[in-house]
C-alpha cells in the first residue's frame, strides 16, 4: 500500500509513555530488565496504578492546542503491562490495577472527536510472558539480546513450541488492537531481540493490513515499516523517505519525578522546525503521571510550541523539505506548490538575511504571522552563478519570541543553482 498522505502532512505528533511504571516514577520496564529495581518491586506498582483523573478528552485538547495532528499511547511496553482489557494473557490494568478499566477506548474516541489520527504502541518484546525467554537471536545485536534472562532461555535451550505459543499470544493481542480500536497507525518496538523471520514479520504486517489496510506502520516492522523512526536527535543526514524523530521533552520517556530538566518552548521550536524542514515529523515524548495527568511543566511547552505553530500555520502545515544546508543559516519548508520558500530564523536578524544560490526572481517577502513585507536586493552573481538575495532585517516588533520566519515569494518553482562556480 502506499504511505497515506495524512502522515507527512501531520508534521507533528504526540508520544505518551503512559503504564505502571509512571507509579514509582522508575525507567519504563528497562529498570527491572537491566536490574535498577527488582522485579517484584516493579511489579508492585501495579497496586498503585489508579488512573484516578484519567482525561483522554484533556488529552486530545491539550495536543490540538499543540498543533499535533496525531498522537501514539503505549498500549503495551516491553513490561508487558496491557492498558486494555485483553482476552490474551491476564497481566492489563483492567484486572491487576486499581484503574480497573480499558484507558485506550475512550483515548481513541477522544481523539477522533477532535479530528486527531489515532496511534498505538505495541512492543513485539514481553519480558514478563512466560514463554517468551525460549528461542535465541540468530546473530545477538548486544549483550543484553545475548544473555539477558529475560530475553533467552536460562539453561540455552530453545523451545519451538513456547515461541509459536507466544507469537500467537501477540497475534491475539495486535488482532484486539486493530479490531477494537482501528488506530490509524501502530508504533512497533522491541525488534531487535530477535530475526525478522522469528518474528514472522510479514504474517503480522499481512494480518494488521487485512483488518485495515489503511494502518500506517513503522520501521520496527522492519522490511514490512512505512516510515523510519530517528530518536533523541535531528538527523544529520535525513532517512529517505518518511520519517518521525522521536523526542522527549525532559530525558525521560516515562513519567520520573526528579527529572526536570525539561527543553525550553525556543528549544521545541528548534526541534520542531529542523526536522519538518528536512521532511519528518517530529513524535513529541510526554509522560503522565499514574493518575492520568499530564505534568505542568509539560503541558506549558506544548502549548508555547501550539502557540508558535498557530503564528505560522502557513510555514509549517501543507509544506515539505526546505532548503539543503548552505542556502540560508537556518532550517526552511517549500509550499506544496514549490512557489514560496519559509525562511526560519532563530535569533534576531541584524541588518540583513541572506540567501545563496537562488536562481529565481522574487516577488515579495513578507515577515509570517504579521504580514510586513521587506525590502531585498540581489548583489553579485556571474554567469551561471546567481548573486546573493539580501533581504533587510525586520524591525523589533516582527521578530518573535522564538522563532522569525519570512515568506519568500519566487516567480516560479523553486530554482536553486549547486554547482561549485566559474573554473
Amino acid at each position: 500500500m502506499p504511505m497515506q498522505p495524512w502522515f507527512s502532512d501531520a508534521k507533528l505528533g504526540i508520544f505518551l509513555h503512559y503504564g505502571i511504571y509512571a507509579v514509582d516514577g522508575v525507567p519504563e520496564s528497562w529498570s527491572f530488565f537491566r536490574g535498577d529495581v527488582p522485579h517484584d518491586r516493579y511489579m508492585k506498582q501495579l497496586d498503585g496504578f489508579t488512573a484516578s483523573r484519567y482525561d483522554p478528552g484533556a488529552w486530545a485538547d491539550l495536543f490540538a492546542r499543540a498543533g499535533a495532528r496525531y498522537a501514539v499511547l503505549t498500549a503495551r511496553h516491553h513490561d508487558g503491562v496491557a492498558l486494555w482489557d485483553t482476552a490474551h494473557g491476564e497481566l492489563d490494568v483492567v484486572r491487576r490495577t486499581p484503574a480497573g478499566r480499558d484507558l485506550l477506548g475512550p483515548y481513541a474516541a477522544a481523539l477522533r472527536e477532535r479530528g486527531l489520527k489515532v496511534g498505538l504502541y505495541y512492543s513485539h518484546s514481553d519480558w514478563n510472558h512466560p514463554d517468551y525467554a525460549s528461542v535465541v537471536h540468530p546473530e545477538p545485536p548486544n549483550e543484553d539480546v545475548r544473555t539477558n534472562r529475560f530475553v533467552v532461555p536460562a539453561d540455552g535451550v530453545e523451545d519451538p513450541g513456547a515461541w509459536s505459543r507466544f507469537l500467537a499470544y501477540r497475534k491475539g493481542q495486535v488482532a484486539e488492537l486493530v479490531d477494537r480500536f482501528r488506530p490509524d497507525l501502530l508504533w512497533f518496538d522491541g525488534e531487535w531481540e530477535r530475526s525478522e523471520e522469528q518474528w514472522r514479520m510479514g504474517e503480522l504486517a499481512r494480518q494488521i493490513l487485512a483488518g485495515n489496510p489503511q494502518t500506517v506502520l513503522n520501521a520496527r516492522m522492519l522490511s514490512h515499516g512505512d516510515y523510519a523512526t530517528p530518536e533523541q536527535g535531528v538527523p544529520l543526514l535525513p532517512p529517505d523517505g518518511p520519517w518521525e524523530l522521536c523526542l522527549t521533552v525532559n530525558d525521560s520517556w516515562g513519567f520520573q519525578h526528579q527529572d526536570h530538566n525539561h527543553k525550553s518552548v525556543r528549544q521545541l521550536v528548534r526541534y520542531f522546525t529542523e526536522t519538518i524542514g528536512a521532511g519528518g515529523n517530529l513524535l513529541l515524548d510526554v509522560g503522565p503521571r499514574e493518575d492520568g495527568t499530564i505534568p505542568a511543566e509539560q503541558v506549558e511547552r506544548l502549548e508555547g510550541l501550539g502557540a508558535w505553530i498557530a503564528r505560522h500555520e502557513e510555514a509549517v502545515y501543507g509544506t515539505v523539505a526546505g532548503l539543503p544546508a548552505g542556502h540560508h543559516y537556518g532550517p526552511s519548508t517549500l509550499s506544496a506548490d514549490r512557489r514560496t520558500l519559509y525562511l526560519v530564523c532563530f535569533d534576531t536578524p541584524r541588518e540583513s538575511v541572506s540567501l545563496r544560490g537562488l536562481r529565481n526572481r522574487v516577488g515579495r517577502v513578507r515577515v509570517v504571522g504579521t504580514g510586513t513585507e521587506l525590502a531585498h536586493r540581489v548583489t553579485g552573481g556571474l554567469g551561471d552563478v546567481p548573486g546573493v538575495l539580501w533581504i533587510d532585517a525586520p524591525q523589533a516588533g516582527d521578530v518573535d519570541e522564538q522563532a522569525t520566519v519570512l515568506a519568500v515569494e519566487l516567480d516560479g518553482e523553486l530554482d536553486l543553482y549547486r554547482g561549485t562556480g566559474r573554473d
